[in-house]
């Protein structure tokens, strides 16, 4: 196991996120925060806070969860959703859809299928905590904290304080 970002390496990596939001997003009122579960969730309150404390412009925020929008739900031990999704209102708003790793692209791809069921925002970014590489769709994300090379054969693991008692990402 190798730590790549310590609790407060975490805390400056999302303060610089919040900064590059604030400066891509000159109408912070037309923004929609929404996280996916679980981690994603937990995120873009954190980006929500921080936003505030710059700004103090409390920008809406929701989670979505994603599991029955995947395409590998018969490689998957569990079918059911982890949690209900709440997001406000995404009608002709600039979404930024929050999540910890980008990986394949798969989670990514399902979230912008459940998002069309909520509405029709009018764009959607993409800010993720760790951009691993190995995509096999062509997304990438517009806001990334750190890039972290691996090799398929590891895992890039974040753990947040609200889930797992402690700040850190890690490579096993």
């Amino acid at each position: 196991m190798t730590v790549i970002l310590d609790s407060n390496e975490l805390t400056k990596t999302l303060k610089r996120l919040a900064h590059e939001v604030i400066e891509n997003y000159v109408d912070l009122s037309s923004l929609v925060l929404v996280g996916i579960v679980t981690r994603g969730e937990q995120l873009a309150k954190r980006l929500q806070d921080t936003i505030y404390e710059i700004e103090k412009i409390k920008v809406p925020n929701g989670y979505i969860d994603v599991t029955l929008y995947r395409d590998d739900l018969d490689h998957r031990k569990s079918l059911k959703p982890s949690k209900a999704s709440k997001m406000p209102n995404i009608d002709n708003k600039n979404l930024l859809l929050i999540d910890d790793v980008l990986y394949e692209g798969r989670t990514i791809r399902a979230a912008l299928d459940a998002i069309k069921d909520f509405g029709r925002p009018a764009s959607v970014k993409l800010l993720v905590l760790a951009d691993r590489g190995h995509r096999k769709l062509p997304i990438s994300a517009d806001f990334v904290g750190k890039n972290i090379p691996t090799s398929t054969n590891q895992t890039v693991k974040v753990f947040l304080s609200e889930v797992d008692n402690k700040d850190s990402i890690e490579i096993r």
